[in-house]
Protein backbone atom coordinates (compact mmCIF):
# COMPACT_ATOMS: atom_id res chain seq x y z
CA UNK A 1 0.00 0.00 0.00
CA UNK A 2 1.43 3.58 -0.96
CA UNK A 3 1.37 5.71 2.05
CA UNK A 4 0.88 9.80 1.86
CA UNK A 5 4.00 11.21 2.98
CA UNK A 6 4.31 15.07 4.51
CA UNK A 7 6.92 17.23 3.18
CA UNK A 8 7.30 20.62 4.18
CA UNK A 9 3.76 21.55 4.36
CA UNK A 10 1.45 19.03 1.45
CA UNK A 11 0.93 14.82 1.14
CA UNK A 12 3.05 13.36 -1.89
CA UNK A 13 2.42 9.35 -2.14
CA UNK A 14 5.46 7.61 -0.99
CA UNK A 15 7.37 6.92 -4.56
CA UNK A 16 7.39 10.92 -5.15
CA UNK A 17 8.59 11.68 -1.41
CA UNK A 18 11.70 13.55 -2.53
CA UNK A 19 14.38 15.54 -0.82
CA UNK A 20 17.40 17.46 -2.21
CA UNK A 21 20.79 15.42 -2.25
CA UNK A 22 22.43 18.29 -1.02
CA UNK A 23 20.29 17.94 2.51
CA UNK A 24 22.43 18.14 5.25
CA UNK A 25 20.04 16.07 6.98
CA UNK A 26 21.47 13.06 4.60
CA UNK A 27 25.15 14.72 4.16
CA UNK A 28 25.84 15.30 7.90
CA UNK A 29 23.21 13.53 9.79
CA UNK A 30 22.28 17.35 10.74
CA UNK A 31 18.63 17.20 11.67
CA UNK A 32 16.40 15.70 14.48
CA UNK A 33 13.81 13.03 14.87
CA UNK A 34 11.24 11.51 16.69
CA UNK A 35 9.18 8.35 16.85
CA UNK A 36 5.65 7.83 17.79
CA UNK A 37 3.21 5.31 18.62
CA UNK A 38 -0.60 5.33 17.43
CA UNK A 39 -3.11 3.72 19.12
CA UNK A 40 -6.37 3.20 17.60
CA UNK A 41 -5.82 6.21 15.61
CA UNK A 42 -4.83 8.55 17.95
CA UNK A 43 -0.86 9.19 18.75
CA UNK A 44 0.80 8.26 22.12
CA UNK A 45 1.68 11.44 23.98
CA UNK A 46 1.41 13.92 20.93
CA UNK A 47 2.80 16.95 23.37
CA UNK A 48 5.54 15.08 24.76
CA UNK A 49 7.04 13.91 21.67
CA UNK A 50 6.84 17.55 20.09
CA UNK A 51 7.90 19.14 22.72
CA UNK A 52 10.99 16.71 22.78
CA UNK A 53 11.41 17.30 19.15
CA UNK A 54 11.37 21.32 19.56
CA UNK A 55 14.12 21.04 22.40
CA UNK A 56 16.47 18.75 20.62
CA UNK A 57 16.46 21.39 17.66
CA UNK A 58 16.58 24.02 19.79
CA UNK A 59 19.96 22.62 21.39
CA UNK A 60 21.13 22.02 17.66
CA UNK A 61 20.05 25.68 16.74
CA UNK A 62 17.68 24.21 14.19
CA UNK A 63 14.48 26.69 13.84
CA UNK A 64 11.52 24.22 12.78
CA UNK A 65 9.49 26.29 10.28
CA UNK A 66 5.84 25.92 12.10
CA UNK A 67 4.88 25.91 15.29
CA UNK A 68 4.32 23.18 18.12
CA UNK A 69 0.45 23.40 17.17
CA UNK A 70 0.65 23.18 13.58
CA UNK A 71 3.02 20.04 14.28
CA UNK A 72 1.04 18.26 16.55
CA UNK A 73 -1.91 18.81 13.74
CA UNK A 74 -0.01 17.61 11.24
CA UNK A 75 1.31 14.67 12.79
CA UNK A 76 -2.42 13.62 13.26
CA UNK A 77 -3.13 14.29 9.87
CA UNK A 78 -0.60 12.06 8.68
CA UNK A 79 -2.42 9.15 10.46
CA UNK A 80 -6.01 10.06 9.09
CA UNK A 81 -4.85 10.42 5.76
CA UNK A 82 -2.66 7.12 5.98
CA UNK A 83 -5.99 5.50 8.25
CA UNK A 84 -3.16 4.37 10.39
CA UNK A 85 -4.87 2.96 13.58
CA UNK A 86 -2.00 1.06 15.19
CA UNK A 87 0.86 2.15 14.02
CA UNK A 88 3.73 4.27 13.90
CA UNK A 89 5.59 8.11 12.99
CA UNK A 90 8.56 8.92 11.78
CA UNK A 91 8.61 12.93 12.55
CA UNK A 92 12.19 13.94 10.95
CA UNK A 93 13.53 18.00 10.50
CA UNK A 94 16.39 18.23 8.35
CA UNK A 95 18.60 21.22 8.04
CA UNK A 96 17.32 21.69 4.69
CA UNK A 97 19.65 21.63 1.21
CA UNK A 98 22.81 23.95 1.51
CA UNK A 99 26.37 23.10 0.23
CA UNK A 100 29.16 20.44 0.52
CA UNK A 101 30.17 21.95 3.63
CA UNK A 102 29.74 21.74 7.16
CA UNK A 103 28.39 25.33 7.37
CA UNK A 104 24.58 25.36 8.43
CA UNK A 105 24.57 29.04 7.26
CA UNK A 106 24.38 28.20 4.20
CA UNK A 107 21.26 25.96 4.37
CA UNK A 108 17.97 27.17 3.67
CA UNK A 109 14.25 25.85 3.78
CA UNK A 110 14.88 23.30 6.63
CA UNK A 111 12.79 19.95 5.92
CA UNK A 112 9.87 18.32 7.98
CA UNK A 113 9.01 14.93 6.73
CA UNK A 114 6.24 13.11 8.49
CA UNK A 115 6.24 8.90 7.85
CA UNK A 116 2.63 7.04 9.15
CA UNK A 117 3.14 3.37 8.68
CA UNK A 118 2.09 -0.07 10.10
CA UNK A 119 4.17 -0.61 13.27
CA UNK A 120 6.97 -3.35 13.26
CA UNK A 121 7.51 -5.02 16.79
CA UNK A 122 9.50 -7.63 18.73
CA UNK A 123 7.97 -10.80 18.06
CA UNK A 124 4.90 -11.71 20.95
CA UNK A 125 7.27 -14.54 21.75
CA UNK A 126 9.97 -12.19 23.38
CA UNK A 127 7.02 -10.83 25.50
CA UNK A 128 6.08 -14.28 26.49
CA UNK A 129 9.64 -15.71 27.02
CA UNK A 130 11.94 -12.80 27.09
CA UNK A 131 14.97 -11.39 25.65
CA UNK A 132 18.53 -11.80 25.67
CA UNK A 133 21.19 -8.91 25.69
CA UNK A 134 24.94 -8.80 25.68
CA UNK A 135 26.56 -5.61 26.71
CA UNK A 136 28.68 -4.19 23.51
CA UNK A 137 32.06 -1.76 23.17
CA UNK A 138 30.87 0.85 21.82
CA UNK A 139 29.87 3.37 24.73
CA UNK A 140 26.85 5.35 24.59
CA UNK A 141 27.62 9.14 23.42
CA UNK A 142 29.47 10.90 26.05
CA UNK A 143 27.93 14.25 27.21
CA UNK A 144 30.48 16.08 26.66
CA UNK A 145 31.15 15.55 23.37
CA UNK A 146 26.95 15.26 21.90
CA UNK A 147 24.18 15.15 24.37
CA UNK A 148 22.52 11.39 23.48
CA UNK A 149 18.95 14.01 24.99
CA UNK A 150 19.50 15.35 21.40
CA UNK A 151 16.68 12.88 19.34
CA UNK A 152 19.38 13.58 16.35
CA UNK A 153 19.72 12.00 12.73
CA UNK A 154 23.16 11.24 13.74
CA UNK A 155 22.60 7.70 14.88
CA UNK A 156 25.74 6.02 13.84
CA UNK A 157 26.59 5.62 17.70
CA UNK A 158 23.86 3.41 18.55
CA UNK A 159 23.97 1.41 14.76
CA UNK A 160 27.26 0.23 15.77
CA UNK A 161 26.23 -1.17 18.85
CA UNK A 162 23.31 -2.87 17.23
CA UNK A 163 25.70 -4.67 15.01
CA UNK A 164 28.03 -6.02 17.15
CA UNK A 165 25.10 -7.02 19.34
CA UNK A 166 23.36 -8.66 15.99
CA UNK A 167 26.60 -10.48 15.33
CA UNK A 168 27.11 -11.50 19.23
CA UNK A 169 23.37 -13.16 18.29
CA UNK A 170 21.03 -10.42 20.04
CA UNK A 171 18.52 -8.39 18.80
CA UNK A 172 19.18 -5.71 21.05
CA UNK A 173 22.20 -4.89 22.99
CA UNK A 174 23.58 -2.88 26.51
CA UNK A 175 25.59 -0.06 26.06
CA UNK A 176 27.81 1.28 28.66
CA UNK A 177 28.65 5.33 29.20
CA UNK A 178 32.17 6.43 29.36
CA UNK A 179 32.46 6.27 32.73
CA UNK A 180 31.55 1.84 32.49
CA UNK A 181 27.81 2.31 33.90
CA UNK A 182 24.95 1.07 32.62
CA UNK A 183 23.13 3.39 30.04
CA UNK A 184 20.57 2.26 27.74
CA UNK A 185 20.50 -0.28 25.10
CA UNK A 186 20.26 0.48 21.50
CA UNK A 187 17.22 1.91 20.99
CA UNK A 188 15.20 1.14 24.04
CA UNK A 189 15.74 2.12 27.97
CA UNK A 190 17.14 0.04 31.05
CA UNK A 191 14.66 -0.81 33.89
CA UNK A 192 16.28 -3.60 36.81
CA UNK A 193 13.93 -4.65 39.52
CA UNK A 194 15.91 -5.68 43.08
CA UNK A 195 14.22 -6.52 46.53
CA UNK A 196 10.56 -4.71 45.47
CA UNK A 197 12.41 -1.52 43.89
CA UNK A 198 12.57 -0.71 40.74
CA UNK A 199 15.56 0.91 39.22
CA UNK A 200 16.98 2.97 36.04
CA UNK A 201 19.52 4.95 34.86
CA UNK A 202 19.23 8.79 35.59
CA UNK A 203 19.54 11.54 32.49
CA UNK A 204 22.99 12.14 33.82
CA UNK A 205 24.26 8.49 32.88
CA UNK A 206 23.93 10.05 29.22
CA UNK A 207 21.05 8.36 27.81
CA UNK A 208 17.94 10.00 26.18
CA UNK A 209 14.66 10.71 28.05
CA UNK A 210 12.31 8.13 26.89
CA UNK A 211 8.62 8.99 26.71
CA UNK A 212 7.90 5.27 27.46
CA UNK A 213 10.40 5.49 30.08
CA UNK A 214 8.38 8.48 32.02
CA UNK A 215 5.23 6.52 31.58
CA UNK A 216 6.58 3.68 33.20
CA UNK A 217 7.83 5.75 35.95
CA UNK A 218 4.68 7.44 36.71
CA UNK A 219 2.79 3.73 36.32
CA UNK A 220 5.18 2.40 38.74
CA UNK A 221 4.95 5.11 41.45
CA UNK A 222 1.02 5.27 41.12
CA UNK A 223 0.92 2.07 41.90
CA UNK A 224 3.43 2.50 44.93
CA UNK A 225 6.67 1.32 43.50
CA UNK A 226 9.39 3.19 44.70
CA UNK A 227 11.62 4.27 41.50
CA UNK A 228 15.26 4.91 41.81
CA UNK A 229 16.81 6.78 39.30
CA UNK A 230 21.05 6.25 39.72
CA UNK A 231 24.26 4.91 37.92
CA UNK A 232 24.16 1.29 37.75
CA UNK A 233 26.55 -1.16 37.02
CA UNK A 234 26.95 -4.40 34.83
CA UNK A 235 27.03 -6.33 38.49
CA UNK A 236 23.89 -4.88 39.28
CA UNK A 237 21.98 -5.81 36.04
CA UNK A 238 23.39 -9.39 37.22
CA UNK A 239 22.23 -9.75 40.28
CA UNK A 240 18.77 -7.99 39.28
CA UNK A 241 15.27 -10.42 40.34
CA UNK A 242 14.50 -8.41 36.99
CA UNK A 243 14.99 -6.86 33.84
CA UNK A 244 13.18 -4.97 31.45
CA UNK A 245 13.12 -2.31 28.20
CA UNK A 246 11.09 0.52 27.87
CA UNK A 247 11.07 2.29 24.07
CA UNK A 248 7.99 3.48 21.48
CA UNK A 249 8.47 0.65 19.23
CA UNK A 250 8.90 -1.92 21.92
CA UNK A 251 6.39 -0.84 24.76
CA UNK A 252 7.58 -2.97 27.64
CA UNK A 253 9.91 -6.12 26.93
CA UNK A 254 11.26 -8.19 29.86
CA UNK A 255 14.62 -9.37 29.40
CA UNK A 256 15.60 -12.81 30.93
CA UNK A 257 19.45 -12.80 29.78
CA UNK A 258 22.48 -10.49 29.77
CA UNK A 259 25.76 -11.62 28.42
CA UNK A 260 24.43 -15.36 28.82
CA UNK A 261 24.07 -14.56 32.37
CA UNK A 262 20.04 -15.81 33.89
CA UNK A 263 18.39 -13.12 35.55
CA UNK A 264 16.28 -13.92 37.53
CA UNK A 265 14.01 -16.73 37.53
CA UNK A 266 14.58 -16.94 34.06
CA UNK A 267 11.52 -15.70 32.97
CA UNK A 268 9.24 -12.69 32.39
CA UNK A 269 9.02 -11.48 36.63
CA UNK A 270 5.84 -10.56 38.21
CA UNK A 271 6.59 -6.44 38.51
CA UNK A 272 7.29 -6.37 34.63
CA UNK A 273 4.28 -8.10 33.71
CA UNK A 274 2.36 -5.93 35.68
CA UNK A 275 3.86 -2.62 34.59
CA UNK A 276 3.50 -4.10 30.79
CA UNK A 277 0.00 -4.86 31.48
CA UNK A 278 -0.74 -1.33 32.61
CA UNK A 279 1.11 0.51 29.88
CA UNK A 280 -1.08 -1.37 27.80
CA UNK A 281 -4.11 -0.46 29.28
CA UNK A 282 -2.54 3.24 29.70
CA UNK A 283 -1.98 3.24 26.14
CA UNK A 284 -5.88 2.56 25.00
CA UNK A 285 -7.52 5.10 27.28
Amino acid sequence: MSRQIYISGKFVPQEDARISVFDHGLLYGDGVFEGLRSYRGKVFRLREHIVRLYESARAIWLEIPMSQEAMQGAVNEAVRVNKIDDGYVRLVVTRGAGTLGLDPNRCSNPQVIIIADAISLYPQELYEKGLEIVTVSVQRTSPAALSPRIKSLNYLNNILAKIEGLQAGCIEALMLNHKGEVAECTGDNIFLVRRGLLYTPPLDAGILGGITRDAVIEIAKDTGIEVRECALTKHDVYVADECFLTGTAAEVVPVVKVDSRTIGAGKPGPMTCDLEKRFKKLTQE
